[in-house]
């Protein structure tokens, strides 16, 4: 697709808590790429990332738009081509994020200069250490009031346990911030003003931060020694070292999770932006620069592909969208190998062949076709009918699976209604549509009530797919209250709980006995089958339908017929008869069987436990923990973020529906709030007999 050798691709995400300027930086990068010739600023609606209606409303960045740029260095002068994707700060929406930091090669993780590392920077950082993602840092918003380059830097290293290499230092803070001190290259960025476009100048260091700089660039040299064997040689000789001596120690300790390099700036006032475009080229890798991506073969063996044009066809689909006029869009980054429009490739999960339509580098919203992709193409093909989220793309006659995404379930879910009859078959087309879209949304219906019941990572979430309902589908629905996923356990051993299924009605009958242990496993243990049999008590056969009558019993716990979770069921005896016993007759006995001993293990209630931190100004401090307090809320560690208090809290998720009114009103609208899921927890006493009577009516 692109004319620029593969070392020049730069496939990077942009990642941070909700409001850091992450939108805003992205925004930047398109306008000096010369990608965007009208710049959109979030606050006023108007950024060419957020093309959603609802992210334009809302200011924030709710799906991941990708986009191609082309970046000519300021030091080398050599073209690059970056592929961005810009990714949702809320944590409703981190799914996003996940999905991104799959497929991405590199991210630069954005910070408030005045905030420093907030929870979600620290959801998203942890994210891009499960893939193994290199990444730099952009300390934002220097211009603000209460700006801090070196907390926020402190805060990078202590709450994210980061080994920093700042390349940078900035010159002046808050409204005296103009510019940057390079490091590398021991001369200073000025910029000439904070319009757009403004012009900058390189020149000498400001005289009063010479003797800061000579220190800062002697702790750079110190990092990249412990990495790298010429920075040390000449360290220890007391050589001088280049700045193309630094940039490759410094490319060479990113790619390998060394160090992260740390930089600063501020996007809204266009200063930073150019010397952070610099960097990407220089120290973000190029898909050559990874391993070859490991997948396994039809047999289950593994295999692996390397990003050459000669190798056979892979990629991994990872975002699927619909857009107005072309209908489905399917997002992919090709790992090896080229294909063509019209190809066909194969879709290793469902087994099924599929041809490629229209295959389209995507800018936001807008398409440029293009007629093949090949290693390091990240873009969306039109005409793909089955393909989900996760899905392995590969050539048909080359099989391979790549590792798939792992998605969290949902925490929350209401029940929708359409308000008329012709909203009834427009609603669950657009369910359908949507749940395509987002692996973490998911729709059912309620057996008993006959109800649509759609369920996600938060209110948010569920706010902005009742909205996209209304706008993109046309279809007006009545919500329900929220209301709380919970699950059940055993907190009990049951031993050898024996269980005779026997029907006899004339003809063939019924017969299966079984004897089983019901063992808790703790939280986050999962479920286990064991076949302990000895000796053929109960045929080969029928063993795998006890297991299936188990996990059915599962899906409707004892107690209020929630999940069942965390728990080991080992057959190990039992009895069948030779005419009357089936597969049937031992599933439905798993099931019974499950449902007894269960009822004997001391079923109890778990409910999804929030990680809540409340940024709030002194003066309201208890007022704040009283009322987290009277919400179960247990409060953690509370520090000091410049003039304001942060309150760490673990809160039940049921308590804190309504919490942001309650939260402005009890501090004039001066403190605000996030959370994110922290784990499921035994759910008092009282307040289970509280939920098992309002689901039961008993």
């Amino acid at each position: 697709m692109s004319d620029l050798p593969l070392e020049r691709t730069r496939n990077i995400g942009i990642m941070a808590h909700i409001d850091a300027g992450k939108t805003t930086t992205t925004e930047r990068i398109l306008y000096y790429t010369g990608k965007s010739y009208k710049i959109g600023e979030v606050h006023d609606g108007a950024a060419t990332m957020d093309w959603m209606v609802q992210e334009q409303e809302r200011g924030i960045t709710i799906t991941s738009a990708a986009t191609t740029a082309h970046w000519t260095d300021t030091v080398n002068k050599v073209d690059h081509r970056v592929q961005i994707i810009d990714t949702p700060g809320h944590v409703d929406f981190t799914v996003e994020v996940e999905r991104s930091l799959r497929v991405l090669d590199g991210a630069v993780a954005v910070f408030d200069g005045v905030a420093g590392v907030e929870p979600q920077t620290e959801t998203v950082w942890r994210q891009a250490d499960k893939y193994h993602v290199p990444r730099m840092c952009f300390i934002n918003k220097m211009d603000r009031t209460g700006a801090d380059f070196f907390g926020a830097l402190k805060s990078i290293k202590e709450r994210l346990n980061a080994k920093v290499a700042v390349i940078q230092l900035p010159i002046g803070a808050e409204a005296e911030y103009a510019g940057i001190v390079d490091l590398v290259t021991m001369q200073a960025w000025v910029w000439n003003g904070e319009e757009l476009g403004a012009s900058w100048e390189v020149t000498d260091i400001p005289a009063d931060m010479v003797e800061l700089a000579d220190e800062y660039r002697q702790e750079l040299i110190d990092v990249l020694s412990e990495t790298d064997e010429t920075v040390m040689e000449k360290f220890i000789n007391e050589e001088e070292l280049s700045p193309a001596e630094l940039r490759a120690a410094l490319r060479e300790a990113t790619l390998n999770h060394g160090l992260v390099p740390v930089l600063n700036g501020t996007a809204f006032k266009n200063k930073g932006v150019q010397p952070l475009l610099d960097a990407v080229c220089f120290y973000m890798p190029s898909p050559l620069d990874l391993p070859p991506v490991d997948g396994t073969d039809r047999k289950g063996e593994p295999i692996t592909r390397a990003p050459e044009d000669d190798e056979p066809f892979s990629a991994l689909a990872f975002k699927i969208m619909t857009a107005d006029h072309v209908g489905k869009l399917t997002y992919f980054r090709v790992y090896s190998g080229k294909i063509t429009k019209g190809d066909q490739v194969l879709n290793t999960r469902s087994g099924n062949k599929e041809r490629m339509g229209r295959l389209l580098e995507m800018h936001a919203k807008d398409q440029i076709e293009q007629e093949w992709v090949g290693p390091g193409d990240i873009v969306a093909a039109i005409g793909m009918k089955d393909t989900r989220t996760g899905d392995t793309l590969c050539d048909p006659s080359a099989f391979i699976q790549l590792e798939s995404l792992e998605f969290p379930d949902p925490v929350i879910h209401v029940a929708v209604e359409p308000k008329t009859k012709a909203d009834q078959d427009k609603m669950s087309k657009a369910l359908v549509s949507l749940a395509e879209e987002d692996p973490t949304f998911q729709v059912r219906t309620d057996e008993e009530t006959a109800e649509t019941i759609i369920a996600g990572m938060g209110e948010l979430h569920l706010e902005v797919i009742v909205d996209r309902m209304l706008r993109e589908f046309k279809v007006d629905a009545t919500v329900g209250k929220p209301q709380v996923a919970y699950r059940e356990t055993l907190t009990q051993e049951v031993i050898k709980h024996t269980y005779l299924h026997k029907k006899q009605t004339g003809g063939s009958g019924q017969y299966a006995k079984i004897v089983i242990n019901v063992i808790p496993t703790g939280p986050g243990g999962g479920f286990s089958f064991e076949d302990n049999i000895t000796g053929g008590r109960i045929p080969k056969e029928y063993i795998p339908s006890v297991g299936h009558g188990v996990e059915e019993a599962l899906t409707s716990g004892v107690l209020a017929g929630f999940p069942m979770v965390d728990v080991r069921v080992e057959l190990t005896d039992g009895d069948y008869h030779d005419v009357d016993s089936s597969e049937m007759a031992f599933k439905i006995a798993g099931t019974m069987a499950f449902k007894e001993a269960a009822r004997k293990a001391k079923p109890t209630l778990l409910e999804p436990i929030m990680n809540v931190e409340v940024v709030t100004p002194e003066d309201y401090m208890g007022d704040v923990i009283g009322d987290l307090n009277s919400r179960r809320g247990k409060v953690g560690k509370m520090e000091q973020r410049g003039a304001n208090q942060v309150i760490d809290a673990e809160v039940p998720l049921s308590e804190m529906f309504g919490y942001s009114t309650d939260l402005r009103s009890k501090t004039q609208g001066r403190a605000n709030y996030t959370m994110h899921f922290g784990s499921y927890q035994a759910t008092p006493r009282s307040i289970q007999e509280e939920i098992v009577a309002r689901v039961t009516g008993r």
